[in-house]
């Protein structure tokens, strides 16, 4: 079951499934994509994703599936990816709150999110080898991004599981928090970025991603920077950005 909460301009998208630690099955995914529209829809400039209860998501929901009729390739290419490839390109920008386990389509969930926040006690990577199974959701290139293929293989075969506060001296996630300490920090960085200008936060968030994807040097994308700061120039946000600081205030913006 997914929740969705819209408030001062935060979506804010909830698993909550805490008898089965927030795994996913089919219509999950469904609700899931479905609420990432109507956080668009709503006009949410941020979206913070987190899980109820001891879990953030334990990965896909497996219960009752038959391997011998399983359709996995259908779930991952036709409902996962998809849904994936909507979170990694909503136009605002994305938390994710992550704290006990974040298995499979869970870690999945985190890597297409802008900034991670963890409890420095969750468990990170992908129990597969228990299933005769293989990292997804992207595992793979995020592992090897940051980890090297060394270090990626040895998560892989051996099962281990990360603690947040591992990922994050890692590099794979964004700041590891005490588990109490974890939901407010989130919410207040939300919350921030919702009131900042979000066209620019928009504009950077594009700019990250072609120079992952596309693996852009320094001065291809020292050119997409200079052609975004020219588009934003035209912007309120901008103008009210160089007003407030000449006049040593505090700037409104209002994503304009």
């Amino acid at each position: 079951m997914i929740d969705y909460r819209f408030d001062e301009g935060v979506a804010e998208i909830v698993l909550n499934a805490p008898s089965r630690r927030n795994a996913l099955g089919l219509n999950d995914l469904r609700e899931l994509a479905a609420a990432y529209d109507r956080a668009e829809a709503d006009g949410a400039r941020a979206v913070l994703l987190r899980g109820e209860g001891p879990s953030f998501c334990a990965g896909r929901d497996i219960s009752g599936v038959d391997p011998a009729t399983d359709d996995v390739g259908g779930y991952l290419d036709d409902m996962l990816t998809p849904l994936l490839r909507r979170m990694a390109m909503f136009p605002a920008p994305t938390f994710g709150v992550a704290h006990g386990a974040c298995l499979g389509v869970g870690l999945g969930l985190l890597i297409a999110t802008d900034v991670v926040y963890v409890a420095d006690t969750a468990k990170i990577g992908s129990p597969f080898a228990a299933l005769g199974a293989t990292l997804d959701s992207g595992g793979h290139a995020l592992f090897v991004e940051r980890l090297g293929a060394h270090a990626t293989l040895d998560l892989i075969y051996t099962g281990r599981l990360m603690s947040g506060a591992e990922a994050v001296r890692a590099g794979l996630f964004s700041r590891a928090f005490p588990a109490d300490e974890l939901p407010d920090a989130a919410s207040s960085a939300a919350l921030s970025a919702a009131a900042g200008p979000t066209q620019a936060f928009g504009v950077s968030k594009r700019i990250v991603s072609a120079i992952r994807v596309e693996r852009l040097g320094l001065w291809d994308a020292m050119a997409l920077e200079n052609r975004a700061q020219a588009a934003l120039a035209a912007t309120d946000d901008y103008r009210e950005g160089f007003a407030a600081f000449q006049a040593k205030r505090r700037p409104e913006f209002t994503g304009r």
